[in-house]
């Protein structure tokens, strides 16, 4: 009963020092915050099941986590522990209860590894928006907060940027988090890497249109002008595709990862239950289908090895292209300079070189496309093909229904 009302007390005293003294300018660690991050931290602590007083520590570290940037943004979690302490030795508390409850409200610090099972809970709800439905709402809160008290602007590919790497390194330090939130995270995170390839397309899209009105622009000025403006435009536009390209074969990598640690975690070791046996030719056809398509993407990324080396002969025969990389990184600067040389002083051989280098992208493009067309093909019926394998198997299996045979991820 002392317990619970020093948190009631705790409650309306944070509650009502973030109202009126915490600064407009913070959106995201906001009141709406603080209770956000109460709330997830007791529905992870009744999933841990921990025991009654661990969880009112964790409810009263998570009361305070935030209350420093009333005063400051940085070391805000120093400045919240020090409010901590001083609110609960005026209640009484135990120190050893207190100096826990200032330990939880420090490890929320970003770079803090934590030292223990409580730590990493409280550590968990400050990030429990990662793993929510509204994921974007909270990002435009703590992007139009940064940009507020920073004094920046993002662009959108910026922002997104930021978020997917964030993404990739966070993770979750509780079990309980890791079974209840993990699939809706990766879900968001697919959902971002989505975006940021559609930004991308859209600012191709762009440049393309103004490299365009800018070639039409060109058209009148001397034919040199315009030759060199259709080669660097075409150009450029190949190894936009091809990164284009790259981008498309990474999700694929990054999903089909995605699938296949979901699988090998959470699915495969149901399987020597009897009682789920009519699931393992089913699993089985998903995996192979999952692991194809990472071999696929693979393939769509891999460069090609060439020699890096050519002679004089060549260069006086013209047989070679010495613009591209792949054909000089052996030879040595001397040989180098001199075929350049040969190069510049002769126009013919200069847009021969232009051309050549035109030509092996765009079958290079033609190879990755190919690959890519064929990997989200196998995806596609892989997809169907393992969810028709689950349904029969459920079927023959004599299952009421899928779900509740499905064993538990």
């Amino acid at each position: 009963m002392i317990m619970e009302k020093i948190i009631q007390e705790a409650s309306d005293y944070v509650s009502k020092l973030l109202s009126k003294e915490l600064d407009s300018k913070f959106v995201y660690h906001s009141l709406a915050h603080t209770q956000r991050v109460v709330e997830k931290t007791q529905e992870l602590a009744e999933l841990s099941k921990l025991t009654e007083n661990e969880r009112n520590l964790l409810t009263l570290a998570a009361w305070f986590h935030d209350t420093g940037f009333t005063q400051s943004e940085n070391k805000h979690e120093l400045i919240s522990a020090e409010i901590a302490e001083k609110f609960l030795q005026q209640k009484n508390l135990p120190q050893d209860s207190i100096n826990t409850i200032l330990e939880l409200i420090k490890s929320t610090e970003m770079d803090h590894e934590p030292q223990s099972p409580l730590e990493g809970i409280i550590r968990d709800a400050d990030c429990a928006h990662l793993a929510t439905k509204d994921y974007d709402v909270f990002s435009s809160l703590l992007k139009q907060e940064w940009e507020t008290t920073q004094d920046i602007k993002y662009s959108k590919a910026e922002w997104l940027k930021i978020n997917v790497d964030f993404f990739t390194t966070h993770k979750y330090y509780s079990i309980a988090a890791n079974q209840n939130w993990e699939k809706r995270k990766n879900k968001n995170l697919a959902q971002l890497i989505q975006a940021q390839t559609k930004t991308k397309e859209d600012a191709l899209k762009l440049k393309h249109k103004k490299e365009e009105l800018k070639f039409k622009k060109d058209k009148k000025e001397l034919p040199d002008r315009g030759i060199e403006t259709m080669f660097r435009v075409a150009l450029r536009n190949h190894i936009t595709l091809s990164d284009i390209a790259d981008t498309k074969a990474n999700i694929l990598l990054s999903v089909n990862a995605i699938i296949i640690s979901v699988a090998l975690s959470s699915l495969i070791p149901k399987l020597d239950n009897p009682s789920n046996a009519h699931l393992v030719i089913p699993t089985m056809i998903f995996l192979v289908f999952t692991v194809i398509c990472i071999i696929l993407s693979v393939l769509a990324t891999r460069p090609n090895v060439t020699k890096g080396k050519f002679t004089k002969e060549d260069v006086a025969n013209k047989k070679v292209n010495i613009l591209f990389f792949g054909n000089f990184h052996q030879m040595n600067y001397a040989d180098f300079d001199w075929a350049m040389q040969e190069v510049m002083e002769d126009k013919k051989y200069l847009y021969g070189n232009l051309t050549k280098d035109l030509y092996f992208l765009g079958l290079v493009l033609n190879r990755k496309y190919n690959l890519l067309r064929t990997t989200y093909s196998v995806f596609m019926v892989g997809i169907i093909v393992s969810v028709l394998a689950f349904a029969i198997s459920f079927i023959l299996a004599g299952s009421p229904t899928p779900t509740e045979t499905m064993p538990q991820v």
